[in-house]
């Protein structure tokens, strides 16, 4: 069920990248200049269901006083609007699952899927990804159905810029926990609608069943790209932000449910793991219940964190859970360029 060899790898990874950290943190005195940002981009709807992003997105394009700011064009922007217009997660494939290169590059056909086309479309928009034109930063705005709190996804474990952002988003937000997720995995490969940005920011807020908005839930995903932006506009002002180091849960395996010989799902979420997001899993804790009354439990040796628990959305995609552990991430000390360029 879960592999010694490859958890063993993992965990010298794991360990080896604290190391890093550690040895960062030791010599991370110096002030490193980052550009200003100026283009950002606010994205709902990439998921057509995930209803907090889309009233959000809607309501800013009516009236986007709260997120404008000093300095910065801030663009709210429905990324899939035929999902949206269903109510539905996708119309032919995920999209927050094909910004990789040969589906961005794909030639546009009539039967290609709609949102392989909608990711070119966005691409040219926003990116092209990976270019000196692609915008500064993304927030893609996200809602699950698993106990997960606000939570913040990082992708680069070494974005001083998005890691200072989520120190500061995490202390105004406390003492309410906003725990971020770590996706950067050498096997487990994420194409996302955000990757576009030269920082790319997930804001996953649940729980919140699939096509229903809850007033604290939205409210929560709010008071997360507000101070988001409140922190891009101070960085741009020329504040300079200290050296910092974050938790974060990186993730480290997805975990199907168990299954019989025609890969049907045979035994649920246990009711003691149920809603437990980030919560320690230590070995012999019940992962799953059979219908018969058998207890699946966890054969790790390792103490680990799942998350996305019994997330709706991903049956589909034969994850139970993924499985974290913890970390921590230093930043170094930054301040926006555009002073010595004010300065020249």
């Amino acid at each position: 069920f879960f592999q010694t060899e490859v958890f063993l790898y993992h965990s010298f990874l794991f360990c080896f990248q604290q190391f890093l950290e550690l040895l960062k943190s030791m010599t991370s005195s110096s002030v490193v200049d980052k550009p200003p940002v100026r283009r950002v981009a606010i994205f709902g709807g990439t998921h057509g269901n995930e209803l907090s992003g889309v009233f959000l997105v809607k309501h800013w394009q009516e009236n986007g006083s709260e997120i404008q700011r000093t300095g910065m064009e801030v663009k709210p922007f429905l990324t899939n609007p035929r999902a949206v217009k269903k109510c539905t997660r996708y119309i032919d494939c995920d999209l927050n699952r094909v910004f990789d290169p040969d589906n961005l590059g794909r030639t546009v056909v009539e039967d290609i899927p709609y949102e392989v086309r909608r990711a070119q479309e966005i691409n040219h928009i926003f990116g092209p990804k990976g270019s000196d034109d692609a915008y500064d930063l993304i927030f893609d705005l996200h809602n699950t159905t698993s106990n997960m709190g606000g939570t913040l996804i990082l992708e680069n474990s070494r974005d001083d810029f998005t890691i200072q952002m989520f120190h500061y988003i995490k202390n105004a937000l406390a003492p309410e926990l906003c725990p971020v997720l770590l996706i950067e995995h050498p096997s487990l490969k994420y194409a996302t609608t955000r990757s576009v940005a030269k920082h790319p920011v997930g804001v996953e807020v649940g729980p919140q069943p699939q096509g229903v908005v809850r007033a604290d839930i939205l409210d929560k995903m709010r008071k997360i790209v507000k101070h988001g932006l409140d922190f891009v506009q101070l960085f741009n002002e020329g504040r300079e932000f200290t050296p910092c180091t974050i938790e974060v849960f990186k993730i480290m395996e997805k975990v199907d449910y168990p299954r019989n010989k025609n890969d049907e799902v045979i035994a649920i979420i246990h009711p003691k793991l149920q809603d437990q997001d980030w919560q320690p899993l230590n070995k012999g804790d019940p992962l799953f219940l059979t219908l018969d009354g058998e207890v699946i439990a966890y054969k790790g040796d390792c103490t680990v964190y799942p998350t996305f628990i019994n997330e709706a959305a991903y049956y589909e995609k034969k994850q139970a859970f993924v499985i974290t552990v913890k970390m921590k991430l230093t930043a170094n000390c930054i301040r926006s360029s555009v002073l010595e360029q004010n300065a020249s």
